[in-house]
């Protein structure tokens, strides 16, 4: 896939004419995506204050182009020296040898302190046991709920169990109006089953993540309980284009439970109509067992450093700055994301917070994926696949077999480097 994936771009980086390295300078070149890259520029004033001659020139990039332009860039060898990575990212870029192992920097900064961030965060950071990013923010899924409706249904706290849960939306969905459900499970969203699967303990993967592991006990019995909230009508079955308005239909309703992330904090607050003020709320989400809360996926975006950038001393001095509790309180008012460190949450109040509390408990409950670099292809699988089995084209033993065959095809050439890596060493 490496391979590939390589020779593809590395036509398009030559046509493009951008082989050309950089010359050290004075001039830190950073890349951030979307509303990060917004923000971030009003934050370096202070840094180039504090470091005389010393400047950081931001390029914003469209979430919707970031993998790509990265990958191009590093192919043609014009990567920026200091950069945000999606944490799902990390693993393909440590395996093209684009960026800098950060061990030594972190244990030798006075700024970084790896202690203050969420354990499952910095997980996630963390490839063939060496470091390669600094979480900047932090973001999982959880349950965002009607209190009001959850209430009349006969709950006063949200649940805490799969089973209270199930109870819940049993209850919810017998006093909702016809065409309502309970929850909103979007069939092209692979992280629900994903989720649940982890609270079971599963690993998705086997063997060093040579092969999938799908058809393991955990995961089907989590995918199981997955299956039967359609099976009960208590999701929709429908995927992302057959879904209306999200923040009306919660408005009027239409479903109850939502499992999400902090990206809809903000919208929830301003897009929902002023009657639906405490009337909505956040919790962890519940467990398999007595556990509370239940895991989550561990998620957000690092800075990292470019390997071959010739001013790696100055990139990391850009990436402590921005990782100080007083900038990462800053970054939280300026983009209303969730800080990386927990210094940052007790400064802004954030553990104690209305509907930033339930994070804060999650946050400490949270599992990356699986650590490499075709996991995104294989979360199309999972989404692929599950769906089959929620519109009833095929069993959930049908479905687990053929993802199971289908990332043991996508893994096949890893397990051949490794193989390789394995007789190099013999």
């Amino acid at each position: 896939m490496l391979r590939r994936l390589r020779a593809l771009l590395l036509t398009a980086a030559v046509c493009a004419g951008c082989t050309a390295s950089p010359e050290p300078g004075d001039t830190v070149e950073l890349w951030a995506m979307g509303r990060e890259g917004e923000v971030v520029a009003a934050m370096l004033d202070d840094f180039e204050r504090e470091h005389p001659g010393m400047r950081v020139r931001v390029q914003q990039v469209p979430w919707s182009a970031a993998h790509e332009k990265l990958v191009t860039a590093y192919v043609g060898g014009a990567l920026p020296d200091v950069f945000q990575a999606g944490t799902t990212w990390i693993a393909e870029l440590v395996a093209l040898g684009a960026l800098e192992p950060l061990d030594d920097r972190l244990a030798a900064s006075d700024a970084v302190d790896p202690d203050d961030y969420f354990v499952g965060v910095l997980a996630g950071n963390v490839v063939d046991h060496h470091t390669w990013g600094v979480p900047w923010y932090v973001d999982t899924r959880l349950l965002f709920y009607r209190s009001d409706l959850l209430a009349a249904a006969g709950y006063a706290a949200p649940p805490r169990t799969w089973d209270e849960w199930r109870a819940a939306m049993e209850a919810m969905k017998g006093r909702a109006e016809p065409g309502a459900f309970a929850l909103l499970a979007p069939l092209s969203e692979w992280e629900a089953p994903v989720i649940l699967a982890l609270q079971r303990g599963a690993t998705l993967l086997r063997d060093g993540d040579r092969f999938g592991d799908f058809e393991s006990p955990a995961v089907r019995e989590a995918f199981g309980f997955y299956l039967e909230l359609f099976q009960r009508g208590l999701a929709p079955i429908a995927g992302a284009t057959q879904v209306g308005n999200v923040y009306q239909d919660f408005a009027r309703g239409w479903f109850g439970f939502y499992v999400t992330g902090p990206w809809n904090l903000e919208a929830m607050a301003t897009r929902l109509p002023a009657s639906m003020a405490g009337r909505w709320a956040t919790a962890p989400l519940p467990a398999p067992g007595d556990d509370y809360p239940g895991v989550s996926l561990a998620g957000g975006a690092s800075l990292v450093v470019a390997r071959d950038s010739p001013r790696k001393d100055a990139a990391w001095k850009v990436v402590e700055h921005l990782s100080t509790t007083a900038a990462q309180v800053r970054f939280h008012e300026l983009s209303g994301d969730l800080p990386a460190r927990r210094t940052a949450w007790h400064e802004a109040g954030l553990e104690s917070g209305a509907h930033t509390r339930a994070f804060w408990q999650q946050l400490a409950a949270v599992r990356p994926p699986p650590r490499i670099p075709e996991w995104e292809r294989i979360a199309a699988l999972v989404a692929r696949h599950t769906e089959r089995a929620v519109r009833g084209v095929v069993s959930l033993d049908a479905a687990l077999a053929a993802l199971d065959r289908d990332v043991d095809a996508l893994l096949e050439k890893r397990r051949w480097l490794l193989a390789r890596q394995t007789e190099g060493r013999s």
